[in-house]
């Protein structure tokens, strides 16, 4: 049975490569499914994750440092990427579930192979970014490899931007693109609403010298290891690819502690309490007040007194 486009080669191939490993082919549903064990919820009939909107929204004021907070505990020490140049900064929370896809040095003859397979499932356009935005759903961000590359290395323009942006569109706050290369038509992509840009650099130079070795493959951005259906949040700081089970948790640590904050703030503000008592070990009673205060604004969360 001939292999399609999207399983056709499932082995690694392991190789240093701008700093990059990498992996050639596209992961099969069973892949995906196998390589996401501890998600349990619902999946794309390709079997990437599907964590829901829902989900989605609540994580929109999560912090790096409230995101990181959950999984390093959980042993995901790997997540998070910094020292981004962002493009059309809008203010708001990049959120969504990742769509990855891994570029390498172009090789003729690799190539070859690539482009005979895509052509086979209806991918003829001759740049491969456009067969990424193919397969794009709303509430998606795509996150690309693409080894650092600057020159050459642009992953979109303003055709494509505008195709980006409109295939994630959902509704979510903001869509976007997280890129570790760079992108083109800065000025023209600084007018598409709602769509927000992570890249290394601007150029003005098209996609050159480089093939298409990977979708919805493990890929590494930085020092982050991120997984197709990861969730991708953005602050200040940088961005943080979040495994899909522990989203919730995430949301919910954020939630706490956003209300923690604000009341500790309160108390300081007010000087019922000294910095010492508010950093330190919370008293039962200052607990009680917390939750009194918490029940009065509508709040369903609750801390266990000790």
């Amino acid at each position: 049975m001939k292999k399609s486009f999207l399983s056709w080669l499932l082995v690694f191939i392991f190789g240093w490569c701008g700093g990059a490993w990498a992996q050639l082919g596209m992961f099969s549903k069973q892949q995906l499914i196998e390589f996401t064990p501890d998600w349990h919820g619902p999946r794309f009939p390709d079997g990437r994750p599907d964590v829901p909107d829902s989900v989605l929204h609540q994580l929109k004021d999560a912090t790096a440092e409230e995101v990181w907070e959950v999984l390093m505990k959980a042993g995901y020490h790997n997540q998070f990427a910094s020292d981004w140049k962002v493009i059309n900064p809008s203010g708001q929370r990049l959120i969504g579930r990742a769509v990855t896809a891994v570029f390498m040095p172009y090789r003729p003859d690799v190539d070859s192979v690539i482009r005979a397979n895509g052509k086979s499932e209806g991918n003829t356009a001759h740049g491969e970014n456009s067969w990424i935005i193919n397969t794009l759903r709303p509430g998606d961000v795509m996150v690309v490899d693409l080894f650092g590359k600057i020159k050459g290395g642009t992953i979109i323009g303003s055709n494509l931007g505008t195709s980006v942006a409109t295939k994630e569109r959902s509704a979510l706050p903001i869509d976007g693109l997280v890129v570790n290369g760079s992108i083109r038509d800065t000025a023209e992509i600084e007018q598409i609403n709602r769509f927000e840009v992570f890249c290394r650099g601007t150029d003005p130079s098209a996609l050159a010298n480089v093939m298409l070795t990977g979708i919805n493959v493990p890929i590494r951005i930085g020092q982050a290891t991120v997984m197709p259906g990861d969730i991708v949040v953005s602050d200040p700081e940088g961005i943080t690819f979040i495994p899909p089970q522990l989203a919730e948790k995430v949301a919910h640590h954020a939630r706490v502690d956003h209300l923690v904050d604000a009341w500790g703030e309160m108390m300081l503000r007010e000087q019922r309490y000294r910095p010492g008592e508010i950093d330190g070990h919370w008293t039962n009673q200052m607990i009680k007040e917390f939750n009194r205060w918490a029940a009065s604004r509508g709040s369903t969360v609750r801390l266990k007194e000790h």
